[in-house]
């Protein structure tokens, strides 16, 4: 018997894909470094409170991962009205993870969803692949391979 009130939801875990899928695509790096955004990275994308010369082990970068990925599904929950399977959930905190929350919040890929389009919302993942390179917008093989992986997440039932 879980100790959760009377009427409170119990927290939902980020599914194990999902986390996979982040580790695969951030790798992990136990020294902080800039990424290409010049933002002090840590771990598999962590960057709050990262200072150069920073050094962590592999479990606090997973204490790390497991902490933000948590922190991007509630983005998830709050911004997506649609049901979702802990799969399809876990490919949209992935997109949140990496883009941020206002991505999601001002896609179309959450405006299909809310209205149900689950399909075509998976169609959207793929238009998230571009970033500004020394001012031309370039599509990056990385965000490709990986917005592929966060659609077939969402996909899998």
């Amino acid at each position: 018997m879980t100790n959760v009130p009377s009427g409170a939801a119990i927290p939902r875990e980020v599914h194990p894909d999902a986390l996979a899928l982040v580790r695969h695509f951030e790798g992990l790096y136990l020294k902080a470094y800039l990424c290409p955004a010049g933002v002090p990275t840590i771990g598999y994308g962590h960057t709050a409170g990262v200072k150069m010369g920073q050094t962590i082990n592999g479990l606090q970068a997973e204490v790390y991962l497991r902490a933000d990925m948590a922190d991007a599904a509630r983005d998830v929950d709050r911004l997506v009205m649609a049901p979702l399977t802990d799969r399809q959930r876990g490919a949209l905190a992935s997109f949140v993870f990496n883009l941020g929350a206002g991505a999601l919040r001002d896609s179309t890929l959450r405006s299909m969803l809310n209205k149900g389009d689950y399909k075509g919302a998976a169609g959207q993942f793929g238009r998230w692949v571009y970033a500004t390179v020394n001012g031309e917008k370039v599509q990056l093989p990385g965000l490709v391979k990986r917005r592929a992986a966060e659609k077939a997440l969402f996909e899998t039932a």
